[in-house]
């Protein structure tokens, strides 16, 4: 049997193709970057032909990089930016529109037109774990259909399909033979009862979505069709799907209650295994689907930061305070211990659990004695105390995190992860591999055909490169929180 997995990580940004071994080793990596389109204020689209031939270029390229052919791939997995929304003609496959991505707020209106209706904002959550907004999925399609000519009447007849970017992937990649999704991406859309696990009827009437256009849902390890054979010259199966953030759960081998990962990029994402029993959250958190084996389904919570790496980026570029990220270690170190600065990102205001959209950035507690170190220190700091915000939300929804696992950029910043123990009070584990996103659409692709034997397989090929263990004393630890929740506090009513 073929021993490597081929994995497609199609980002915000850019594709990436990564090919794994058995062993959870990197053979070789290709990556192409393309254009993100700003129509008009607060819109957010991509042209989906331009993350077609980025995906294509390589799926051909990495094979450029190792001595190893496609007949030497065992299965293909993926992995996707969520919530980013294509309708395309069933036909011809050509998108009817741009794809939507998640960040786009063109939706915001609708939303708050829906809101008023406080039985149907409690129907969403109770259904789907999510909350009202612009973010998922449902509102982009009603967009599509209301606002591009004769998409309607089309839709109603079967004509066109939707699908989040996995399912467009897929199908491209199966010559149009193959209209599937997983349960992660079909949690993120506003429509998916994740009790249930099936498409929801009263949210498609409330969004006027016909069900014929929808992909049948699928467990993430699965047959989600073949690669069609004049792309890379063999037929491939594709066995494994997820969302990006469940991606890197599986990836991170997440997979007993209480384990968690927290992925630092421009934003960060945390996201907690629940095990067996969705927890609605009284903090604002999502409730999701972690991950779906063998038709048995794993529920987690899901916290999501807005600025992270961002807030480095605009500590290099805003404040011109240090020429590259990497710098920032080296400075925060000389940084005076519990100076009391606080830098609060809300540059587009507070992601979870605050959801606070009007909120603005701060730096508070400067003195004469505050030096580039110590901002450069409280910018990094910043991300640590959201973080610890996220924690305490998932606490008192009842799901205290036992293990955190983190993944992205950030996490090869050793004062940023020391710092982070410190404030959750909790050991803080970074892998060897970091590609965690990518990895778990290779553990799924892998598991669906038989190169690894089961979950307890996958766990073992994850593998640690470094543990970060608390330093401070409780009493620190809470004095230094309750320094940030004052800063917040004093933006939030500013």
């Amino acid at each position: 049997m073929n021993k490597f997995i081929l994995a497609i990580d199609q980002g915000t940004t850019s594709s990436r193709s990564i090919i794994f071994s058995s062993e959870g080793s990197i053979e070789a990596i290709a990556q192409k970057e393309f254009p993100q389109h700003y129509p008009s204020d607060g819109w957010v689209e991509h042209d989906p032909e331009e993350i077609w031939q980025s995906v294509l270029l390589t799926l051909k390229d990495v094979f450029n990089k190792c001595q190893l052919t496609p007949k030497d791939i065992a299965s293909i997995g993926i992995t996707n930016q969520r919530e980013t929304t294509l309708v395309w003609d069933k036909q011809t496959g050509k998108p009817v529109y741009p794809a939507i991505v998640w960040q786009d707020r063109r939706t915001s209106p609708l939303c708050r037109e829906l809101s008023e209706d406080t039985a149907l904002v409690e129907y969403i959550t109770n259904t789907t774990g999510l909350l009202l907004d612009p973010y998922f999925s449902a509102t982009k399609i009603a967009w599509i259909l209301d606002n591009v000519d004769g998409a309607r009447e089309k839709a109603e007849a079967g004509q066109l399909l939707f699908g989040t970017v996995d399912t467009f992937l897929i199908w491209r990649l199966s010559g149009g033979k193959s209209h599937k999704t997983d349960a992660t991406n079909a949690s993120r859309t506003m429509l998916f009862d994740i009790h249930n696990q099936k498409w929801d009827s009263k949210l498609l009437d409330t969004f006027r979505i016909p069900e014929v256009m929808l992909p049948e849902v699928l467990d993430c390890a699965a047959d989600f069709g073949c690669l069609d054979e004049s792309i890379l010259g063999t037929a491939l199966p594709i066995g494994g799907v997820a969302g990006d953030q469940q991606a890197a759960l599986v990836g991170q081998a997440c997979f007993e209650k209480g384990m968690a990962k927290s992925t630092y990029g421009t934003g960060c994402f945390m996201i907690l295994n629940t095990g067996d029993t969705p927890l609605k959250s009284e903090n604002r958190l999502l409730t999701t689907v972690g991950y779906r084996l063998n038709g048995k389904t794993t529920y987690a919570l899901e916290g999501s930061i807005f600025m992270a790496g961002a807030t480095v980026q605009w500590l290099r570029d805003g404040l011109k305070l240090i020429d590259d990220a990497a710098e920032s270690e080296a400075l925060a170190q000389r940084a005076r211990r519990d100076n009391g600065v606080f830098l609060v990102p809300a540059f587009t205001g507070l992601g979870a659990p605050y959801w606070d959209p009007d909120a603005r950035g701060a730096i508070l507690g400067l003195t004469r004695d505050t030096g580039i170190s110590e901002i450069v220190a409280a910018g990094l700091q910043s991300v640590c105390y959201q973080t610890k915000d996220l924690q305490k939300a998932m606490e008192s929804d009842g799901a205290r995190p036992t293990t955190i696992r983190v993944d992205g950029g950030m996490s090869r910043n050793d004062w940023v992860m020391g710092f982070l123990a410190d404030i959750l009070g909790a050991d803080v584990e970074r892998p060897e591999v970091t590609e965690t996103t990518a990895l778990g659409a290779a553990f799924l692709a892998g598991l669906q055909v038989g190169v690894f034997n089961s979950v307890s397989t996958l766990t073992q090929c994850w593998k640690s490169d470094s543990i970060y263990s608390p330093r401070l004393s409780k009493s620190e630890r809470d004095h230094a929180y309750k320094g940030w929740k004052n800063a917040v506090n004093r933006i939030r009513c500013s």
